[in-house]
């Protein structure tokens, strides 16, 4: 028996030489730096959407609800709102409203400067012309389109007017043909001579 205790003795004492240290726990981590926080940069006015007061309605449901108002409008009625509106240099709701009562007009002049006041609105910085721009750009492609079609409208008739004078030129001269065909068919007034 103690053949057997011997060697598990031994081995006992041998063993916290062979037993590894336990593992330290690793230093802390360094504390983090400090970070400020920085404020958020403000939106640029003319990029900010304001929702519209309860009071008073945006540019573009005003523009929207001019055109509207004035769909009804013809001829002389037109002419004198087209000349009512004036030239607004500087209003880009006012540009809008004469554009559009300008391409109601159905004049292709008209519509070149319809489409000419909707590229300035486009283009102008402002603020308020900032939240028209989208109706704009709508309108305008709107106007290119009607333009296209009335330049083929105008083509058409004219290839139709044009046709119609071949056909009226084609008639004179059928009418012609059967004047002189009638002119031989008549019988002549010569003296017969008897066998």
């Amino acid at each position: 028996m103690t053949a057997i205790a011997l060697p598990l003795l031994l081995a006992g004492c041998a063993l916290p030489s062979v037993i590894k240290p336990a593992v330290q726990a690793p230093p802390p981590p360094p504390p983090m730096p400090r970070v400020t926080p920085v404020e958020v940069e403000p939106t640029a006015p003319a990029t900010r959407l304001l929702p519209p007061s309860a009071d008073s309605p945006s540019p573009s449901a005003t523009v929207l609800a001019y055109a509207d108002r004035i769909r009804p409008l013809g001829g002389n009625e037109l002419g004198n709102e087209i000349a009512r509106l004036g030239d607004p240099a500087d209003s880009p709701v006012g540009q809008m409203q004469l554009a559009i009562a300008l391409a109601q007009t159905r004049n292709p002049p008209d519509l070149v400067r319809a489409l000419s006041l909707m590229q300035r609105v486009i283009g102008n910085p402002a603020a308020e012309a900032q939240s028209l721009q989208p109706l704009a750009r709508a309108l305008a492609q709107r106007y290119v389109e009607q333009r296209r079609v009335e330049e083929d409208r105008d083509r058409q008739a004219q290839q139709v007017r044009e046709a119609q004078r071949r056909i009226d030129q084609l008639n004179d001269r059928m009418e012609a043909l059967r004047a002189i065909e009638r002119s031989f068919g008549r019988p002549s007034n010569t003296i017969r001579a008897t066998p």
